[in-house]
């Protein structure tokens, strides 16, 4: 049986929310409760790199 710690569970309109497109986009909040940057580009990063993986520049969804 695997045991599911509350902790660890996302919120959908907390932690995230669909995209109209149906992908899953996390919010701030969930990345600071992560505690770091996953240097992806994601839409709603609150760390300042502006730079992915790659070297590339992160792209303006807004």
């Amino acid at each position: 049986m695997i045991d599911e710690s509350n902790e660890n569970k996302l919120i959908e309109g907390e932690d995230f929310y669909y995209t109209p497109e149906g992908y899953k986009c996390f919010t701030e909040k969930h990345h600071l409760k992560r505690g770091y940057c996953c240097k992806s580009g994601c839409r709603h990063c609150p760390y300042e790199s502006p730079l992915t993986p790659k070297g590339g520049k992160r792209r303006d969804y807004e």
